[in-house]
């Protein structure tokens, strides 16, 4: 699995926080037509996460971004 194609934080939350394993997130890496689809999508779309994982996900890359550019 192309585990460097996502961030080490953003695999760390999404293992710790939402209780995916790493066989999920092989799921949704493996399932990309392009390298730019958004992987919170993927894992939604193949009923990996739930609607509130999901908003919880854009929160969590949203305070990211703040957090990098104030």
């Amino acid at each position: 699995m192309e585990f460097n194609s996502i961030s080490q934080e953003f695999s760390q939350f999404l293992q710790q926080e939402l209780d995916l394993s790493r066989d999920d997130l092989k799921v949704a890496l493996n399932n990309r037509q392009s390298p730019g689809d958004p992987i919170p999508m993927l894992l939604w779309q193949y009923g990996l996460i739930s609607q509130v994982q999901l908003q919880r996900i854009w929160d969590w890359l949203d305070s990211q971004i703040q957090f990098q550019f104030p």
